[in-house]
């Protein structure tokens, strides 16, 4: 089986408890990583720092890699896979919770698919109510050979960040994240696919995504609508938006954007979820 590692970043703002609870689902894999390359993105809190501690005593493959300053994700994760010693590399974020099998079946896939750069999954949204347990309020889904589909990656993001698993040498043939307005991610993909990589996304969930009325704001607002906005004329100058797509794009985001937070939760569930 191929050797890889997991690439996680955290910042001040984390919940401890969250952070736990997602690196116990990444050290209690049927198929262990070979190494955990944790970014510190800036000072933490102490209870961050003391989760922090548990783990690196008791998982030797966990590597901390602290910045002296917040950084934010991108430029963090661009950091941390200076570290990582492996070309595959398993996305995770620091509140989100694997499946068991999440990286046996993404690595799985990708070891016997050489012509693939990135192997996501679907996902299932949660929350925790306040005996701890996971509320599921929607399924994820993705297609699975993205690539041949250009319409759905050009209107919808086509993997779940947190849940993919990348090639390495893909992901720095195209220069990394790179800021783009909120959308280091997508923007990433949106190069990635220009530049010839092939997605994949397995037909399951494999990863617990946590969500909560904070997410719906975040996406909302006319700062965040301009911050669209300006990464779909980016993604325009790559020539991964023809201006065709733009315009679709703006006229069919920007409203949601401006919607109540209650309404577009309402809209996320209803037309963007299985």
């Amino acid at each position: 089986m191929v050797r890889f590692s997991v690439l996680m970043s955290v910042y001040r703002k984390e919940n401890p408890v969250f952070l736990r609870k997602s690196l116990n689902s990444v050290f209690s894999q049927t198929l262990p990583a070979n190494e955990i390359i944790l970014v510190e993105d800036g000072p933490l809190t102490d209870e961050l720092y003391e989760v922090i501690d548990e783990f690196r005593e008791s998982q030797s493959t966990l590597k901390i890699v602290s910045l002296e300053q917040n950084q934010g994700l991108g430029n963090a994760l661009n950091e941390g896979m200076k570290h990582c010693s492996f070309e595959i590399i398993a996305r995770m974020d620091t509140d989100d919770i694997c499946y068991p099998d999440r990286f046996e079946k993404q690595i799985s896939y990708m070891e016997c698919h050489f012509d693939v750069d990135v192997v996501g999954c679907w996902t299932q949204e949660f929350y925790e109510d306040l005996e701890g347990h996971k509320v599921i309020t929607s399924l994820k889904k993705f297609p699975n050979t993205v690539w041949h589909n250009i319409k759905y990656c050009t209107k919808r993001c086509p993997v779940e960040h947190p849940a993919v698993v990348l090639r390495k040498k893909a992901v720095l043939a195209v220069g990394g994240y790179q800021h783009c307005y909120l959308f280091e991610d997508y923007h990433l993909w949106a190069r990635m696919f220009v530049n010839g990589s092939k997605f994949y996304n397995l037909q399951e969930p494999l990863l617990f995504f946590r969500i909560s009325n904070e997410s719906f704001k975040r996406r909302g607002g006319y700062r965040y609508a301009m911050s669209e906005y300006n990464a779909l004329k980016e993604f325009c100058r790559i020539g991964f938006l023809s201006k065709k797509d733009f315009l679709f794009a703006v006229i069919t985001r920007f409203p949601v954007r401006l919607l109540p937070n209650g309404i577009r939760k309402v809209f996320y569930n209803l037309f963007l979820r299985g």
